[in-house]
């Protein structure tokens, strides 16, 4: 996946290299509560007027689109439910972002 400046972004490519409609993929991905979200709501998060309301959403539209949902976590500003569960301390979260902030520091030396 190309390096999106903004989740929305990111959507609104990953949909167009699939040659899918708003409208279509607003109907595949469903709400908390087992309805489709509508075509102007996607419209909304597409042009980052709106974000995804629920870590539920990003991860169906990284399924649907076939895209890393970690990366869709990172561009909405969000952890993914996986971590966020964990109920790390104050300690354990600088821990892992001390080394992710690492990894990333070196990765772009490479």
């Amino acid at each position: 996946m190309p390096e999106a400046a903004s989740l929305g972004q990111a959507i609104a490519d990953a949909r167009k290299r699939k040659e899918i409609s708003q409208k279509k993929l607003a109907e595949l991905i469903k709400r908390d509560d087992g309805e489709a979200i509508s075509p102007q709501y996607l419209n909304d998060i597409e042009h980052d007027r709106r974000s995804p309301s629920s870590n539920t959403l990003v991860i169906q539209f990284a399924k649907v689109l076939e895209v890393d949902s970690d990366y869709l976590f990172y561009l909405a500003g969000k952890l993914p439910s996986d971590i966020h569960e964990k109920k790390l301390s104050p300690e354990q979260v600088k821990n892992v972002m001390t080394a992710f902030r690492k990894d990333v520091k070196s990765t772009k030396k490479r």
